[in-house]
């Protein structure tokens, strides 16, 4: 919710010339700032203003002072949004970090200069769609550095202000991390820190008997000290801050940034209730498993990333006379446990590893499943089926794919099957109707399309999650790449690939020399992705899980990136003036070439996109676009 924009009162701008007046004395007394020290108490403003240069001695000065200057209200968008203190320290960054590039917070609009930003700044709007800007991980690094606010913005919460300042210390102590890296072999080797219901947010596992943190087969070194003894000095402090606060899992293995990103948060079930509720999901997974029993009967099954339980608890009601569940959350572990204990399916690990007779029962393994031998006595090579809901935001994004081909490679049988077996991803193109233009064109009777222009521009610069109806898609369907995950091999899951959008055809009532005589406009591409479970290895009942616009939407809705700008598209031979150029209205392109490589991020479980757009007119002459190039993380 935005300030409420009040008059300043007297008393307020008293405070704040008061203020004022006492630093620009303090400023004029001290003589050798060589010498200044903070511990001096020396200088009393160091709060410094989130948008300009004006600096207070107290949190709620600077907070009015944004409130009436800059339209910022901290408390009202605290208390709309139910930040906790974790929430409230990445909006900060990320308002410092926008300020920095002279970019609107709230709309993202680029100004020429700080002045120009302060003189654009406006009320807050669409709280909760600005929010899936900076409620991101790597926020909670400070952007600034010594940065006060970040220590103090909480001293009014009275029950939190001891334990966020002693927790920010720590922190800010995590700030220094160097990694001895090395060179990595295997990209494969990397976490399975994802649970089957939250997989798609952010790292989870456990070092040192912290929840949500990941571990790591080389040393990592934290101010001079050994991460796993210098951690373990955290351990009281974390006990009951397990729903408030996760500290990354420090994996030196295949992170070239483990700066970025200390927290990931498992604590909130509503995370697994949002998978479950997922019928396409989730009755994909159950129809695969329950109606497949020359497939699942007696069957040693692994689910990678169990999280709750549930693919574990249907392979087990299907009669797999074993199921390993592993997950790498302590926690969710735990809640697995005693989920399988509360349905009858836990299975009391014998004496020995070699006894079975409890058909049907599922065990639950804490840990990565690359370092799973560790954990349990197992075989290579003894498992009959994988299942794993491994599939992230445009199928790779935060995915455990590597995981999945990490134990597939260790643990399955040969000939042994995969559940989900092959992954599908497509791509068409989207027009005006998939943007917000429309919305911003009528508003109450009030036209507000130059806000629309400038959300459409905004939206080129990131790949949004979002659903799309498939009657706005005005180009043809195409796959973009496929994935067989029984064959594949690790470093396939970085591609590139080049395809061809041609318009779409209208329904068969449509009248064909109409279609021919108009163009449309082509502002983007979609992408989404099946999972399938073939008949390769179901073979009573196949079964495909799409995200597709044409079918029932999930909770990985579909990947959309924007162009720079639109292009026109048109059927048939649509006069055209051969001088203009391909893809404006006076010459529009017959078809869009497009050229996509998707690849895993120097950020573990981001993903880096890049994508060459060119039009092709009707005589094929070309007219190709700047590379956009995106990193989802």
């Amino acid at each position: 919710m935005g300030s409420n924009n009040k008059p300043e009162t007297e008393e307020t701008r008293k405070r704040i010339e008061e203020n004022h007046e006492e630093e620009e004395e303090e400023e004029e007394t001290e003589q050798d700032w060589g010498d200044w020290s903070e511990d001096d108490g020396g200088l009393e403003s160091g709060f410094l203003c989130l948008f300009c240069d004006a600096g207070y001695s107290s949190c709620d000065t600077l907070f009015e002072h944004c409130r009436l200057s800059h339209c910022f209200d901290f408390h009202s968008v605290k208390t709309e949004l139910r930040l906790d203190f974790y929430g409230s320290f990445k909006l900060i960054n990320y308002i410092r970090s926008q300020v920095a590039e002279n970019r609107c917070w709230i709309c993202g609009l680029t100004c020429q200069s700080n002045q120009d930003l302060q003189n654009h700044l406006h009320e807050a709007y669409n709280l909760k769609e600005t929010k899936l800007r900076w409620d991101k991980e790597k926020y909670l690094k400070p952007f600034m550095q010594d940065d006060k606010l970040l220590y103090s913005f909480g001293e009014d919460e009275v029950d939190e202000e001891d334990n966020d300042a002693e927790l920010m210390r720590d922190v800010m102590n995590f700030e220094n991390i160097s990694v001895d890296d090395g060179s990595s072999k295997d990209k494969s080797a990397t976490n399975n820190c994802t649970a089957d219901e939250i997989g798609k947010v952010a790292a989870v596992s456990t070092l040192n008997g912290h929840p949500n943190m990941e571990n790591s087969s080389e040393k990592m070194i934290v101010n001079g000290f050994d991460s796993r003894e210098h951690i373990g000095a955290f351990d009281s402090k974390l006990e009951d801050k397990d729903s408030r606060v996760s500290l990354l899992k420090l994996s030196a293995k295949d992170i070239k940034k483990v700066n970025e990103s200390y927290f990931g948060s498992y604590s909130s079930f509503g995370i697994h209730r949002e998978m479950i509720s997922d019928k396409v999901r989730t009755d994909s997974y159950r129809q695969a498993i329950l109606e497949n029993p020359s497939l699942m009967k007696g069957a040693v099954v692994m689910d990678i990333g169990c999280g709750t339980g549930i693919l574990s608890l249907f392979a087990a009601q299907a009669g797999a006379s074993r199921v390993i569940a592993v997950e790498a959350s302590e926690k969710m572990a735990a809640v697995a446990t005693q989920i399988a204990k509360d349905n009858d399916f836990w299975w009391d690990r014998p004496q020995s590893e070699g006894n079975i007779n409890n058909a049907g029962k599922m065990e639950v393994v804490q840990g990565m499943v690359e370092e799973l031998g560790e954990s349990m006595q197992i075989q290579p090579h003894s498992v009959d089926v994988l299942v794993s809901e491994w599939m992230g935001y445009c199928l790779l994004y935060e995915s455990m794919l590597s995981s999945v081909l990490f134990a597939r490679d260790q643990w399955l049988k040969p000939g042994g099957a995969i559940l989900p077996d092959t992954a599908t991803m497509f791509v068409a193109g989207f027009g005006r109707g998939g943007t917000s233009l429309p919305f911003w064109e009528n508003v109450y009777g009030f036209t507000m399309s130059c806000v629309g222009r400038e959300v459409v521009q905004d939206a080129a610069g990131i790949p949004i999650v979002d659903v799309v109806d498939d009657h706005d898609l005005v180009t043809d369907s195409v796959v973009l790449q496929t994935f067989d995950l029984a064959t594949m091999k690790h470093d396939e899951v970085d591609f590139t690939t080049s395809v061809e959008l041609e318009p779409k055809l209208g329904d068969s009532t449509s009248n064909s020399t109409e279609l021919r005589s108009t163009s449309t406009w082509c502002y983007g591409i979609v992408l989404w992705f099946d999972a399938g479970f073939t008949s390769r290895f179901c073979k009573e009942k196949p079964v495909v899980l799409s995200t597709s616009p044409y079918t029932p939407k999930t909770h990985w809705s579909q990947t959309i990136i924007t162009f720079r700008e639109p292009i026109a598209l048109a059927l048939g031979n649509l006069g055209a003036d051969g001088s203009a150029a391909v893809g404006t209205d006076a010459c529009p392109a017959r078809r869009i070439h497009l050229r996509v490589s998707i690849a895993r991020g120097a950020v573990h479980r981001s993903i880096d996109i890049s994508m060459e757009t060119a039009g092709v007119g009707p005589d094929g002459q070309k007219r190709s676009w700047p590379a956009q190039i995106f990193n989802l993380s």
